[in-house]
């Protein structure tokens, strides 16, 4: 497998480091790191990412271990390992991710549910959490960067590294 072209953030100077600082705004807005990861992995999986997919997993290994709810993000409404605050976020992921799918793409409801759980500035870190990660998803699959590919680079595994950390 080959990649179309190197990734567009690594080619447009400042994209790399313009890109993540928009990712680990996330971080400071009272959102968990179990949410920001479980909402990175559905949207991935949504949009067929394998590279984003695959650095979730190296990312769950590295720091102690996978988790057992990462096996069940993809059928999450069934799974018993999720909390009320988790179900929320992963369906306004959905929702938001899906855009073109439904006439109202993000029903009331799923947003209402959405802001009972996180307050204003959680849910503004948890749109821009999903928004991100879709963000990462269409240029990766648009290019058809090549998942794992990024650890034979050392410049692209320390970036990586960096943006895993971020999460």
């Amino acid at each position: 497998m080959q990649p179309r072209m190197n990734h567009p953030a690594m080619i447009v100077p400042g994209a790399m480091e313009a890109l993540q600082a928009v990712g680990k705004l996330a971080e400071c807005c009272g959102l968990a790191k179990e949410v920001r990861e479980i909402v990175h992995l559905r949207a991935s999986q949504i949009n067929g990412c394998s590279v984003c997919v695959d650095m979730d997993w190296h990312g769950q290994q590295k720091t102690g271990g996978i988790d057992k709810r990462v096996f069940a993000v993809s059928a999450w409404r069934d799974a018993p390992y999720f909390t009320d605050a988790e179900r929320a976020a992963l369906a306004l992921t959905e929702a938001v991710t899906r855009l073109s799918d439904r006439e109202d793409p993000v029903p009331d409801a799923v947003w209402d549910e959405a802001a009972r759980h996180f307050d204003e500035r959680a849910l503004a870190a948890l749109l821009l959490c999903i928004t991100t990660t879709n963000m990462w998803n269409r240029l990766n699959v648009a290019t058809k960067q090549v998942a794992g590919a990024w650890m034979k680079s050392p410049e692209a595994r320390e970036i990586v590294e960096r943006a895993l950390a971020a999460k």
